[in-house]
């Protein structure tokens, strides 16, 4: 599978336009995911064949903040990745996760809860 960082609710465009400039040397596919298409799948979202999509539109409301996922990237390519967007200067993004097994069938919304939580119970 074709690596690919899947973005959504992206930053303003001045910091979109950052993290497509640092991720373009790398060669890495930016894809950004429309609002109504978080309740599809990650695995969906990101290509996977094996996952169904779902029929449903989603209508809920924004994510609180920008996410990442990261997707078919080795553990080499996800450092380049994650160290281009820090030295990128439009974040912090403390959203961010990496595409598995089990969360390939998440939806957005759902995983952004899961990162919240984690990110939540590590700065307690």
């Amino acid at each position: 599978m074709k690596e690919t960082i899947l973005l959504f609710n992206p930053p303003e465009k001045a910091d979109l336009l950052k993290i497509e400039m640092a991720l373009f040397p790398l060669r890495i596919r930016l894809k950004k995911i429309g609002k109504e298409d978080y309740s599809q799948p990650l695995g969906v979202l990101a290509g996977m064949k094996d996952i169904a999509p779902c029929e449903e539109q989603y209508d809920g409301p924004e994510l609180p903040g920008t996410m990442f996922v990261f997707c078919f990237l080795s553990d080499s390519r996800l450092n380049q990745a994650l160290a281009a967007l820090r030295r990128c200067g439009a974040g912090p993004f403390p959203y961010k996760a990496i595409l598995t097994p089990t969360n390939s069938t998440w939806t957005a919304p759902g995983c952004f809860d899961e990162i919240r939580k984690e990110h939540e119970a590590l700065h307690k």
